[in-house]
């Protein structure tokens, strides 16, 4: 009854939502699983109103999400924008199995519910930031910052794309000297103040070495490193200890609470997750281990912007650091995570994200610019962003043509080592 009778508002309701697949060129960068495919793939969501207000929404684009995002978007029909724990409310009856999204390759997973729920809840957002004409930040709380924080994203990586002619832009990656040429181009171009590696890929003496020489060739900045649970924990432990002092914090060196405890008890710097505490019902086991210090948020899969905010409250509480994760993404979402880094008060580290490594986009202007490694919101109502329709037909042809529907970075990796086995923990 209670959901029935906010359907019956006057104020302007969904019209029409659209669901877009897109791909966008990618990098062949280096993971503890495989490689990046030719292209990522991301979902472009469009919510029409009545009065013919458009909000935009993006999110993963694997084969699970995109269906739960089709299989709920009519349930959207009449919800009124503004009332957003009735937008959950339609997006579970319409999904009533839940379950995961990641590919099976994944190392950690969301819940379809989540998810869905929260790419449908950006572009409500940036609806009612239209209708109020009032940028999404103001929407949480009000900007504590004008400028975001990001930092750099280093990734080992091959030379091109295994299908192309010529070595892109960056070219190859898999020595800790290469590594730091990376780190001093994204530096250079973006002004970064911070720098992350991924790592789990190389043996831990070179990852050790590479952290080595970032530290030696850029003295002041805060370094991370995060193997996505690549290590065992006693490899883990002897490289944290032979790390300290020289990282601000390692993310996932492990799987699992229990391991990640042991690992933290072991050594000096914190702990990051985006992989063992991802709902919150995971934030009490955290806690009573001692087994993370800091938690990564992401807007895609904890509950939207809102439930991000209240993560953000909940780590405020428990004495718990926070920072933001990121996957490969384009304009829309991060647009989204700086409007949320800007209204959160206690964000202690700077955001991860993966945008200098694509080369294109689907926003008007073309890609958003770092400025000394940060961002300011963009200006105007809701997300402060609107398509370029060229750019999107184009990204969703290319989804048309390429046929890859879901993400599998080990069968990529087979096109460059036919016999790599995938093994997490590999070191």
């Amino acid at each position: 009854m209670a959901f029935g009778s906010l359907r019956e508002g006057k104020s302007k309701r969904i019209q029409s939502v659209k669901i877009t697949p897109l791909a966008v060129p990618d990098m062949p960068l280096l993971n503890c699983k495989g490689v990046h495919q030719k292209v990522f793939l991301r979902s472009l969501i469009e919510v029409t109103t009545e009065g013919g207000l458009v909000g935009l929404g993006e999110t993963y684009g694997s084969r699970r999400t995109l269906l739960g995002l089709q299989r709920s978007a009519d349930a959207l029909v009449g919800l009124d924008p503004l009332h957003l724990h009735d937008l959950r409310h339609r997006v579970v009856e319409a999904l009533p199995e839940g379950g995961g999204v990641n590919a099976p390759t994944a190392v950690a997973d969301h819940q379809l519910t989540d998810v869905v729920t929260s790419a449908f809840e950006v572009a409500c957002m940036d609806l009612q930031g239209k209708i109020l004409g009032r940028p999404v930040s103001d929407l949480l709380g009000g900007k504590v910052r004008e400028r975001v924080a990001f930092s750099a994203y280093l990734f080992f990586k091959f030379a091109k794309q295994y299908d192309a002619d010529r070595p892109d832009r960056w070219g190859e990656v898999l020595t800790p000297d290469a590594m730091v040429g990376e780190a001093r181009t994204l530096v250079e171009e973006n002004g970064f103040k911070s720098l992350k590696l991924k790592a789990g890929h190389l043996e831990p003496a070179l990852e050790i070495e590479t952290m080595l020489k970032l530290r030696e060739t850029f003295p002041g900045a805060p370094l991370r490193i995060d193997p996505n649970g690549g290590w065992t924990v006693e490899t883990a432990i002897r490289i944290g200890q032979t790390l300290d002092g020289v990282l601000e914090y390692m993310e996932d060196p492990v799987l699992g609470m229990d391991a990640m405890a042991e690992v933290a008890s072991a050594v000096s710097m914190p702990l990051a997750t985006n992989m063992v505490v991802i709902e919150f019902e995971h934030l009490e086991e955290a806690i009573k281990k001692n087994a993370v210090q800091v938690v990564l948020s992401d807007h895609h899969y904890w509950g939207g912007l809102r439930g991000s905010s209240h993560l953000a409250r909940a780590c405020q509480a428990l004495g718990l650091g926070l920072s933001m994760h990121s996957n490969s993404h384009l304009g829309i979402s991060l647009a989204a995570m700086t409007h949320l880094a800007a209204a959160t008060p206690n964000l202690t580290y700077d955001c991860d994200t993966h945008y200098p490594w694509i080369e294109t986009d689907i926003i008007e202007g073309g890609k958003m610019q770092f400025q000394d490694g940060t961002l300011t919101p963009p200006a105007g109502p809701g997300l402060g962003v609107a398509l370029d329709r060229t750019a999107v037909d184009r990204l969703h042809q290319l989804y048309l043509e390429t046929g890859i529907d879901d993400r599998d970075d080990t069968a990529t990796m087979r096109r460059y080592i036919p016999d790599y086995e995938r093994r997490v923990p590999r070191w």
